[in-house]
């Protein structure tokens, strides 16, 4: 628990917790910043439907204490984070701390069905897990069909006291959630198109901490304002919480400085636009003019892809404030200039910027030496229509479906990390994912003539501390598109990438081994290939998924099986008495 100071208060805080879990949590969050490390912040969710107006549309929506977006949790490095959540809505829900290691303690994770079966209406659960060796910005969402599109918010972990950042300290921190906005009720958009076999409607708004401004309809009083004093330095913890999308970011006539990526120091670097997948975070220093030229600057965000199919291309719009301004007509300033929607080039040139710090204090721990090589292609397939004298709405009748090494993940009827830690995979799970395309082809040429793939709940097992190396390729068919691929209870190293299909001989030579950007999410380019390596030093069953929840939806996820090491601290946590049912 750390020291005697923190166990005392975390055990006031128990109290408060029990008697009032509101009061609990005002009383944490305002004594933070006297906190030691090793302190245990106890936070209380009550998932409700909350009537919340965009665009001039009401709906209700599921939302954390009626918040939207969620509330921010702040913690330290080492601290211990509780969550206890009430489930007050009629769908399953269950969260995961996006990022956070859990170490032996999947129970922690979040994916439905994979480390837990879903928190069912009217039923509850405690998260309990301690932040070990990060710090830096993440988050939490729901991981639960679509309901991530409402229940998200930052998960904020500040150094240990007396640690500091490797960058001088800034002015102020600001967390900003870049997200969607539907105004159809977004369950029933991913139902229908599951159903038909088309690709589903898209948002209707791109959003800044939840508002979409004003360059939509009857949005002009819903605009995010960032107030900024002159010749300041702002950190900026950005987090793309956006279900389907890719993001460019900028401001008008400034700069941003790269500090941080998925919790995770780097080399800084500096640029006038960046790129966000969704799933990833990243920590921007903003440095406001000493003597600026006008009160007020625009933000915006807009769309990166080269899918095939429709997409929101609309431009979100915030406001960076250096006095309170009341422009004629609600004018906006001057917008930034972002890349158009499909510049690939734009996206590959930042993100050849990313280097780990790799300093004495935050050394890169690549795995030099690889115990098993792995080759995954990730992209879309088809379905057979199932329906008798009838098409579907996907490509030539058929079903759209996504698939990793062909194989489109079936959901079990129970969670995998529950049947693994009791040793009862029948009927389950499979332990023979495969670890190489079962029929490669020219993946980012001329796509082959099937495109059906083939449906499993399989894992790759992996000894505990081998070292993995894992090429992500990605393929053309249905169109080639990037990927955002998210691996829980892992950081990995991004070691090389490129465009075109992977060669396992010419291409590992140009690997970077020194200082490789260490990350929990990334996009495989668009008709291009990355490889990333890991130590496998975390027992359990962890899911690895695309971040663009539609083809999540579609099946392009898979896990892996960790076991446990022969060490007592090398092995899986017991599960939690109050661990939800199927």
């Amino acid at each position: 628990m750390g020291a005697r100071r923190g166990l005392r208060r975390g055990q006031a805080a128990a109290a408060a917790f029990s008697a009032c879990p509101f009061l609990a949590l005002a009383v944490v969050l305002l004594a933070l910043p006297e906190l030691a490390a090793g302190d245990t912040h106890y936070y209380t969710f009550n998932v409700q439907m909350t009537n919340v107006t965009r665009l001039c549309v009401t709906k209700s929506i599921p939302t954390v204490n009626g918040e939207f977006p969620g509330p921010k949790l702040v913690v330290r490095e080492g601290d211990r984070l509780v969550v206890k959540v009430h489930n007050h809505i009629n769908y399953n829900v269950s969260f995961h701390w996006h990022g956070v290691r859990q170490l032996r303690n999947g129970w922690a994770d979040g994916p439905s069905y994979i480390t837990q079966c879903p928190i069912q209406g009217g039923q509850s659960y405690v998260y309990d897990f301690t932040v070990t060796g990060q710090r830096g910005t993440l988050w939490w969402h729901a991981h639960f069909s679509w309901l991530r599109v409402h229940l998200y918010g930052p998960l904020v972990i500040l150094p240990k006291r007396g640690e500091g950042y490797p960058f001088p300290r800034p002015y102020k921190e600001v967390p900003i959630l870049f997200g969607e906005w539907f105004n159809a009720d977004t369950e029933a958009v991913i139902n229908q198109a599951l159903q038909t076999g088309a690709g589903p409607n898209v948002s209707d708004a791109y959003t800044f901490n939840g508002l979409p401004g004003p360059t939509y309809n009857c949005s002009s009083k819903d605009t995010y304002k960032l107030k900024v004093k002159p010749g300041r330095t702002y950190m900026l913890r950005l987090i793309n919480s956006a279900l389907n999308d890719e993001l460019f970011f900028g401001i008008a006539n400034h700069t941003l400085t790269v500090v941080e990526a998925d919790a995770s120091y780097v080399k800084p670097f500096t640029v006038s636009t960046l790129v966000i997948s969704p799933g990833q975070t990243m920590n921007v220093l903003l440095t406001t003019a000493p003597s600026p030229a006008s009160p007020a600057y625009a933000m915006a965000i807009a769309p990166y892809t080269n899918t095939q199919g429709t997409f929101d291309n609309t431009t979100a719009a915030a406001v960076l404030e250096y006095a309170p301004t009341t422009t004629r007509n609600n004018t906006l300033p001057p917008l930034p200039a972002l890349p158009l929607y499909n510049d690939t080039g734009a996206v590959s040139n930042f993100s050849r910027n990313f280097r780990s710090l790799n300093s004495a204090r935050y050394p890169a721990r690549v795995p030099v030496a690889v115990d098993r090589h792995l080759l995954f292609t990730v992209g879309l397939g088809t379905d057979p229509c199932p329906y008798t004298n009838q098409t579907c709405q996907g490509p030539n009748g058929t079903k759209f479906a996504a698939s990793v090494n062909n194989n489109s993940f079936f959901r079990p009827r129970t969670a995998l990390l529950e049947a693994h830690y009791r040793r009862r995979y029948a009927g389950v799970l499979l332990a023979d994912f495969p670890t190489a395309p079962p029929h490669p082809f020219n993946y980012t040429g001329t796509p082959p003539n099937n495109t059906f793939v083939q449906h499993g709940t399989r894992v790759v097992p992996l000894r505990f501390n081998a070292s993995v190396e894992l090429v992500l390729q990605g393929t053309s068919i249905q169109g080639a598109e990037s990927h955002p691929l998210h691996l829980h209870g892992y950081n990995f190293f991004v070691v090389g990438q490129g465009f075109g299909n992977f060669d396992p001989v010419n291409d590992p030579p140009g690997y970077n081994l020194a200082d490789p950007v260490e990350r929990n999410t990334i996009s495989v380019p668009t008709a291009g290939w990355v490889a990333v390596r890991f130590l496998a030093d975390n027992p359990g069953v962890w899911l690895m998924h695309c971040h663009f929840d539609v083809h999540l939806s579609w099946g392009l996820s898979m896990a892996w099986l960790v076991n446990d090491g022969p060490l007592p601290n090398e092995k899986m946590l017991p599960p939690p008495s109050d661990l939800p049912k199927c």
